[in-house]
């Protein structure tokens, strides 16, 4: 590397951290309270689950860039356990994670699935 790379690479670090900063901050600097229009505040509360959902459903349904062909597959019934036996009935995460794991490692790994 130069110097004339490091000095780039330097002002480009610094001028990357003044927008974060300023981009982070804004809500702050202003002198007026701000709030978020009632729509926007409703479509907030999904967002969370459509994060979740849009890593755990196609880890669920896919394998190696292609949709599961065969229904021996663990992770279709761990996630059917988890999800329907008891996130329905008893609304804890933690408690449907660990019922889906306990019907996923017997089938996958006993199994071979």
């Amino acid at each position: 590397m130069t110097h004339q790379t490091d000095i780039w690479t330097l002002v480009v670090i610094a001028g990357l951290a003044c927008v974060t900063v300023v981009t982070r901050c804004f809500f702050f600097i202003s002198s007026k309270p701000w709030s978020l229009p009632g729509w926007a505040e409703r479509g907030l509360q999904y967002a969370p689950i459509a994060a979740l959902s849009a890593v755990v459903v196609p880890e669920v349904l896919m394998a190696h860039g292609e949709l599961v062909g065969t229904w021996r597959d663990a992770r279709i019934f761990g996630a059917l356990a988890g999800a329907a036996a008891f996130f329905l009935w008893k609304r804890d995460v933690l408690v449907t994670l660990l019922l889906g794991m306990a019907v996923y490692l017997p089938l996958h790994l006993g199994l071979g699935w």
